[in-house]
């Protein structure tokens, strides 16, 4: 097996990380809009609200809002098949619950999808990427209750009709297992626990209503349209048993229950033993469900798995912890590790393929991959980041070995923050992602102005020759 013809190359974004504009246009606040950036190493503030005096680095982030014709262009330039990006749910439904979307929101993202089909450019969109109402979070407590189930879908349909015909790639949840990341799942699913409330059934209880969710999306978005291919989209933390010990094996398969957990729900239809053997390790019952809700997640089942794969670590033993990518595990002396300690493997990626594949058998998308930077920008203007272009290269190597070797089925590949952007873990501007280097630093200050990095130049080739020359 080769690389598809039609393989769909391109770079990934979110809203929360990269739109900016984030009052414009009829918009409401979202999770992700009272987060305050920390510096590396520092745990990130959730407020109820904005503070006037407080430096939120998402609210400008690097203005794709006011851009997103030039940052097109410079996509198309680089040959992208694809652009992978966030509708801001918050952009069309401002409070989440109205019953009539925003057409201010509406008309902005149909002219980001007419100028990406200007260029043959397809898009990629996920419905909910970190970026949930914080209004839903307030008066009904977030994915706990069951009412946002029907808010979800009323969003979800509204955007499978507007945009019928300009998108048929679509992703519900963006990384939906972080939801299992407890305590502290605010950032995924806007859950803050309240005190003597048990965190464990509330996640499986909310995690439940996002199944139910994202199924009846499926079943509506290929009602609206047959052509629609909608998928999950899992954050795949690879893991090693740190010895050849038996019970490293079993801690390692431990640390994958949760992915499997969302994986199989939503592939699989049904709660399999992985997820009912979960129940028993958080002590939680079964979620509460309604009549019908059991033949919705059957009849929902995703067409593909998008997933994001930066680094793998170890379990078991007594392994140094490192964190990385809302997750921790143990430090793999085997391996390098970025600025930031994500540990680099791109072994692993192959690995990750196959793991999924294997158990799935639906095809496979990869829609965040890459690593956050120290960039420095020459006298000249220019910036070299050949750190960068390793990092992405050894990773396609092993994604063509996971095709051409193993025959899994791959659809795409989308690098993470193909233009700089805000960091969803640290809310820094300075771990820097991007092909396109933009002028906005960690204080606020900077002109915006788009700069060509040589990663720019190398991903372009990679992208002409569909991935033989690297």
């Amino acid at each position: 097996m080769k690389l598809r013809e039609d393989f769909l190359w391109g770079g990934a974004t979110a809203a929360n990380q990269y739109e900016g504009a984030y009052l414009e246009g009829g918009k409401g606040l979202s999770i992700a809009d009272v987060e305050r950036g920390a510096r590396h190493g520092v745990q990130r503030q959730i407020d109820d609200y904005v503070h006037e005096d407080a430096l939120y680095p998402s609210h400008e982030a690097t203005d794709f809002y006011h851009h997103y014709k030039e940052d097109i262009a410079l996509f198309a330039e680089m040959g992208f098949k694809c652009f992978r990006m966030s509708i801001a749910w918050t952009r069309i439904f401002p409070n989440g619950d109205e019953e009539e979307p925003n057409e201010e929101g509406l008309k902005f993202y149909d002219d980001v999808f007419d100028e990406l089909h200007k260029y043959g450019i397809e898009p990629v969109v996920t419905l909910s990427h970190y970026e949930t109402p914080l209004y839903l979070v307030q008066k009904y407590g977030s994915w706990r209750n069951r009412k946002l189930v029907d808010f979800f879908v009323r969003y979800a349909t509204t955007c499978f009709k507007r945009y019928k015909g300009k998108v048929k790639y679509w992703m519900t949840f963006n990384e939906i297992n972080a939801t299992m990341r407890i305590p502290r799942p605010y950032h995924q699913a806007g859950l803050i626990f309240k005190e003597g409330e048990d965190a464990n059934q509330t996640v499986v209880q909310a995690s439940h209503h996002m199944f139910v969710a994202s199924a009846k999306a499926v079943i509506e978005g290929h009602k609206i349209d047959p052509e629609n291919k909608i998928g999950c989209m899992l954050l795949f933390p690879e893991t090693y048993a740190a010895t050849c010990s038996p019970d490293d094996q079993v801690a390692a398969r431990e640390k994958m229950l949760s992915l499997y957990y969302y994986g199989d729900a939503h592939v699989r239809g049904y709660y399999s033993n992985t997820c009912t053997s979960m129940w028993k390790r958080l002590n939680a019952k079964a979620p509460e469900m309604e009549p019908g809700d059991e033949e919705l997640m059957l009849a929902g089942k995703v067409d593909y798995i998008g997933f994001s794969y930066y680094f793998s670590s170890i379990e078991g033993g007594n392994a140094e912890q490192i964190e990385g990518n809302v997750i921790s595990g143990g430090r793999n002396p085997y391996l390098k590790i970025t600025d930031w300690g994500w540990q680099i493997d791109p072994v692993g990626l192959r690995n990750t393929l196959n793991k999924l594949y294997d158990r799935y058998q639906v095809p496979l998308f990869i829609v965040e991959n890459g690593m956050g930077a120290l960039d420095t920008v020459e006298e000249d203007g220019s910036i070299h980041d050949p750190y960068r272009i390793e990092y992405l290269r050894e990773h396609i190597k092993e994604m063509i070995k996971a095709v051409e070797e193993d025959d899994v089925d791959l659809m795409g590949y989308t690098p993470w923050g193909c233009i700089d952007l805000v960091s969803a873990g640290t809310g820094e501007m300075r771990k820097r992602y991007g092909f396109i280097y933009v002028d906005k630093h960690d204080d606020g200050t900077g002109t915006l102005k788009r700069s060509r990095k040589d990663s720019f130049y190398w991903y372009k080739k990679v992208i002409e020759t569909n991935g033989k020359e690297l």
